[in-house]
């Protein structure tokens, strides 16, 4: 059995949905288990409906309106008008419209698993009738039922052991009589039947869970991309795809910041020596990028650019050192954030650190620390990740760019980078 794995990129339009079924049918005869992410950026609107329901502004029926009207043109564009389907997905919709009705839950997380998940639900829905319109002997399953998890929303941890036991059950079973089983990427369920999620672009590491639990043969991601590139082709012109990358360095590149894949994706794969595969979704045939326990060879200047990042510098009122206890305190806050720091620094009175600009998270954290520490916090920034740098490729990256923090390591390194004004790079041209 093989895992395949499709973005929101991929599914995005009727035209995404047949491209996936021709696939799926390119792979006539093998056993597969079809993990899928919301249609193109679905999750994102449905995030709006949750904030506008949530703060009560008026307009969340009329956001998710919108929602439900692409997804009813995709379903008329693919001809599946006058099938089940269009009552499955009404189904679907009608559990966020029993939420709006009711007054907001106190927990903003609790109600944005419960309503942003649909969107998963829904396109798994529409794929698994596209694949049975077209011959495909397909399965749907509801991954709420066997892929279990603690109870943080937005961020769930999943339990292992009974999740393994439900999934593998579950899969096979289905497989015994279907080709294909159609599932959901990004979500999963409390032991109360709760739902919840894995956290943003989760549905990577979805797939893999489902790998580990039944031993796939490998897993594949279906993307818009030829494979595992060495840098973003959206922002440099000369990358170039990496036929193959180990484990550690795609546990490095993701770490990161790299958006190929999920940063949970390759631990379970690891554990089990799963391969990946990352594949574009325009031409089948090709393997794409192998992500294995292969030995690690020779590796390109590979780059990795986090937008919208925040420097924020916390110094010592009275000039004692910063010591044991002040980092405990700061660490000990931005876990209750939930700030996940990229880069950090001390010296004997000051301790810098470079975070995504989540501007309400920032602004707790400053009140939670002025009454021990000053704060200033410096917006608008970029992070960049070199692994295996070289001389030139540095030079490169900084070029009209003023650096604000840099660290180095053996082979990596990072800065985090704010642009120089036109104006400025003149004077300095002059010069």
């Amino acid at each position: 059995m093989n895992v395949f794995k499709f973005g929101g990129a991929s599914v995005k339009n009727a035209p995404g949905f047949v491209n996936v079924a021709e696939i799926i049918a390119f792979f006539k005869g093998e056993k597969l288990a079809i993990v899928v992410s919301a249609t193109g950026k679905t999750t994102n609107a449905l995030e709006t409906v949750v904030k506008s329901y949530f703060y009560k502004d008026g307009t969340a029926l009329e956001k998710l309106d919108a929602i439900k009207r692409n997804h009813y043109e995709i379903i008329e564009t693919l001809g599946l008008v006058g099938t089940e389907i269009e009552q499955d997905v009404n189904d679907l919709f009608v559990e966020i419209d029993w939420i709006l009705d009711d007054e907001p839950h106190d927990q903003y997380d609790y109600i944005y698993d419960q309503i942003v998940s649909i969107g998963e639900l829904v396109s798994s829905r529409i794929l698994y009738h596209t694949l049975r319109s077209r011959g495909i002997n397909a399965s749907w399953l509801d991954v709420r039922g066997v892929l279990f998890t603690d109870e943080i929303h937005r961020e769930a941890k999943v339990i292992w052991n009974l999740t393994s036991e439900k999934v593998n059950a579950s899969i096979r079973s289905l497989l015994e009589h279907s080709d294909v089983v159609v599932t959901q990427g990004f979500i999963g369920s409390t032991t109360e039947n709760h739902t919840t999620t894995l956290g943003r672009e989760g549905s990577d590491y979805t797939a893999a869970i489902l790998s580990y639990c039944c031993n796939a043969e490998a897993m594949h991601i279906w993307k818009d991309v030829p494979g595992v590139l060495t840098g973003d082709p959206r922002k440099f012109e000369n990358v170039v795809k990496m036929e193959k990358l180990s484990y550690k360095e795609a546990i490095e590149m993701t770490y990161y910041g790299a958006k190929v894949i999920h940063p949970k994706t390759i631990k379970p794969l690891q554990n089990k020596n799963i391969p990946l595969y990352v594949r574009p979704f325009d031409n089948p045939s090709s393997v794409g990028t192998k992500i294995s326990s292969e030995a690690e060879g020779f590796y390109p200047p590979i780059v990795v650019i986090e937008e919208d990042q925040a420097l924020v510098s916390i110094s010592v009122r009275d000039f004692s050192f910063v010591a044991e206890q002040h980092i405990s305190n700061i660490f000990g806050i931005l876990s209750e954030l939930r700030l996940k720091v990229n880069m950090m620094r001390n010296t004997a009175i000051s301790f810098t650190l470079c975070v995504q600009h989540h501007q309400d998270k920032l602004l707790q954290l400053k009140e939670k620390l002025e009454n021990e520490f000053s704060v200033n916090i410096e917006t608008g920034l970029e992070m960049i990740t070199i692994r295996h740098f070289t001389k030139e490729a540095i030079q490169e990256m900084k070029r009209n760019k003023l650096t604000l923090f840099e660290d180095r390591l053996q082979d990596t390194i990072q800065l985090v980078v704010k642009e120089i004004p036109l104006i400025t790079r003149k004077k300095e041209d002059e010069k």
